[in-house]
Formats: structure tokens, C-alpha cells, sequence
């Protein structure tokens, strides 16, 4: 499923409201609060979804509504223990982008945990699912959340500070979960729904090979 990633006075992205890919329009309002410690003179933009007709509020360049960051929504097939994270790291995304980075980082680990594998050890349960038989593409992007999540509490030469960077470690997770849950799940049930006598001659012709 193709994704935009929200970004102000953009003329169209994915909606944090309904997941569409919409067409945007917006509103600059004039707000001064000189009196306070912030000014946020005419850096209050409003963004409203041509399909759903909700509205996104930004200062200057983060959004601040919804409370949903930037990142696309979970796949659905994402185990419940997993998109708890995913989406406590979206809430607080803008706000802090190490600490979402961390908290992708222990999404990783409990769905290696979901996926059969310990969840003591990421690094360890990885070099499992890997002789196992794990795709590269998977494990490439299991690692990169790995290490950048780890980065994120142990600081090192990743910016876990760049919202970019945070931003794709949404979407490797989302990459993950459709390589290693939805697509079997899908593969499975198409041939669940063959014949029965198709399934037996797949089977004759693997004993022969």
C-alpha cells in the first residue's frame, strides 16, 4: 500500500485521520502570545482531509493533531503486543524521536518474540529466524531497526535525533510484518482452497525431487 508521509502545506499525503491518500487544504491563523515564554505568531497551521474532512493542526512544521506522529498506520496483521509500541512511538514521534526509535527498537524484540524466538536476545533471536530460513530483505530490516533502536539508548553514530530516520524504521516494521505474518497468512489460505487432488500431486512431485 502506497504511503505519504504527512508534511505541512503538502497539497496531498496519507491522512493520520482515515489512511486515504487525500488532497489537503490549509489555513494559516495568526495566534500572538507574546506574553508567554512561546510566540507562535502566524506559525499555527490547520490542514483539513478533502476525503474524511478532518483536520491536522501544526506549529510551524510538526503536527500536533492528531496525536499520531507521522507514521503510517500498523499493517493489520501487526500482533497487538506490537502495535501498542508502534503506536506509543508514533504519539510520540515529533516530540521525540530517540525515544520512539527506542521504543520501535523493543517492538522488534517482542514481535521476535511473537515470531517464536525467545525475545531475551534480539540480535540472537534474529541469527535464529535467519537459519530458519528468513528472507535477507527481513533480516536486513530487522537489523537496521535493531541497531538504530539500540543507538537510540546507547548513543553512538546513527542520528536517532532525525525524524527521517525514525520515520523509517515505521515502515521497515510495517515491511517486516507483511514479509513474516500477512503474506503467509495469505499464501496459506489460497492453498488451503486448492483441490484436494492438486494438493497430492504438489506433494507426489516434492517426494520425486
Amino acid at each position: 500500500m502506497k504511503y505519504i508521509q504527512p508534511s505541512v502545506f503538502l497539497e496531498s499525503f496519507t491522512c493520520p485521520h482515515c489512511g486515504v491518500i487525500a488532497q489537503q487544504t490549509w489555513r494559516a491563523r495568526t495566534f500572538d502570545f507574546t506574553q508567554s515564554s512561546n510566540n507562535y505568531y502566524n506559525k499555527v497551521r490547520i490542514g483539513n482531509c478533502h476525503h474524511c474532512e478532518n483536520k491536522t493542526l501544526w506549529i510551524e512544521d510538526k503536527m500536533f493533531f492528531p496525536d499520531t506522529g507521522n507514521a503510517p498506520f500498523p499493517n493489520p496483521e501487526m500482533p497487538e503486543s506490537v502495535s501498542k509500541l508502534y503506536l506509543e512511538a508514533a504519539s510520540i514521534q515529533a516530540k521525540s524521536p530517540r525515544g520512539a526509535a527506542a521504543l520501535l527498537r523493543l517492538a522488534i524484540q517482542i514481535l521476535c518474540k511473537e515470531l517464536g524466538e525467545p525475545g531475551k536476545n534480539i540480535n540472537t533471536d534474529i541469527g535464529n529466524l535467519v537459519q530458519k530460513g528468513l528472507p535477507v530483505l527481513v533480516q536486513q530490516s530487522l537489523d537496521i531497526v535493531r541497531v538504530t533502536g539500540n543507538d537510540a539508548v546507547h548513543p553512538g553514530q546513527i542520528d536517532t535525533d532525525n525524524p527521517e530516520t525514525v520515520a523509517q524504521m515505521f515502515v521497515l516494521i510495517n515491511v517486516i510484518v507483511e514479509y513474516m505474518i500477512a503474506l503467509p497468512k495469505k499464501v496459506s489460505g489460497m492453498y488451503s482452497s486448492l483441490p484436494t487432488d492438486k494438493v497430492q500431486g504438489i506433494k507426489d512431485r516434492d517426494k520425486r525431487s
